[in-house]
């Protein structure tokens, strides 16, 4: 069963200029690397994701949020904060963002991929239930496991969020689902400023990883596989869902971590066994982070190999 590469064409309409870090080049990188591995390319299966409408949204989001993104799309854009572009294009791109992940979430449910990478923007993590932030408009990842549940009778879903900067959205907008967990190992002090090592979540449903940065990649990888084994203790998800952020590696821009391709790899291999033993190995990854984009593609192909 091939490993499912997911994508849509109107992610690349989310405009936020050459400028940003979060611009268009990211996805377009990636695919120049899955060109350049033509046995990788011809091995997974390429799938146009869909738009999910704005009632799946609202599995995460406040509807008047929803419209309010929407209604400023139309209008020729603006900035939902400074960081948090919105241009003509990017209800289409976040729509599609987060229906290629509902599309995946299927897939694995339904036998035809039990596993998928997503190659989306804009990303989604820093999304709040009622605003956006940090470049993400919609929780992409945090809608996605509210849908397995909503859709697939997903009793328990399991979230892993590697990226650099903690996963303040997903977390608002799962940690009130106490059979939604979620693990961030992510720097401190950072951005957002969340993720306090003792913030488990009303239920005690979160593992925060707060890590510091330039240490060793095996301290990285060693700490969060220690979380994930502790948040699954006794718990076998029924889905995993990967927020994968590749400002994680060594080098990016807007982080301080160290890590390697081949602990991008260790980790993916790690939650595929992982997943294989839980829930017959339904994982579902997605592009967070990651801001030297031929360092995200290469991690993105390394990851994609992994999974397979």
């Amino acid at each position: 069963m091939p490993v499912a590469f997911v994508s849509h064409a109107d992610c690349g309409r989310h405009d936020t200029g050459w400028n940003h870090p979060e611009h268009v080049g990211r996805l377009r990188a990636i695919t120049r690397a899955l060109r350049d591995a033509p046995d990788l390319f011809e091995a997974l299966e390429h799938v146009e994701g869909r738009h999910a409408t704005a009632a799946e949204l609202a599995l995460a989001h406040d509807p008047a949020y929803v419209e309010r993104v929407q209604a400023l799309a139309a209008s020729e854009g603006g900035h939902l904060d400074g960081d948090t572009v919105v241009s003509e294009g990017s209800w289409d791109a976040a729509t599609a963002a987060a229906g290629c992940l509902l599309d995946a979430v299927d897939r694995a449910f339904d036998g035809r991929n039990r596993r998928s990478f997503c190659a989306v923007r804009p990303p989604g993590h820093h999304a709040l239930r009622g605003s956006g932030m940090g470049f993400c408009l919609f929780g992409n990842v945090a809608i996605a496991a509210h849908y397995a549940r909503a859709r697939h009778g997903a009793a328990r879903v399991l979230v892993v969020d590697w990226d650099v900067h903690h996963g303040n959205g997903t977390q608002a907008l799962v940690q009130d689902t106490p059979t939604i967990r979620f693990v961030s190992m992510h720097q401190w002090p950072w951005y957002p400023g969340t993720g306090a090592a003792g913030d488990s979540g009303p239920y005690g449903s979160v593992w925060n990883v707060p890590m510091a940065g330039g240490l060793a990649p095996d301290a990285y990888v060693g700490a969060l596989e220690g979380a994930i084994d502790a948040a699954t203790e006794g718990w076998r998800p029924d889905l995993v869902l990967v927020s994968a952020g590749f400002d994680s590696l060594a080098g990016d821009p807007l982080g301080g971590f160290t890590l390697r391709g081949e602990d991008v790899a260790h980790l993916t291999r790690g939650l595929v066994q992982r997943a294989e033993g839980w829930c017959d190995g339904r994982l579902v990854s997605a592009l967070e982070g990651g801001y030297a984009p031929d360092a995200v593609a290469g991690a993105v192909v390394t990851h994609l190999r992994a999974l397979a």
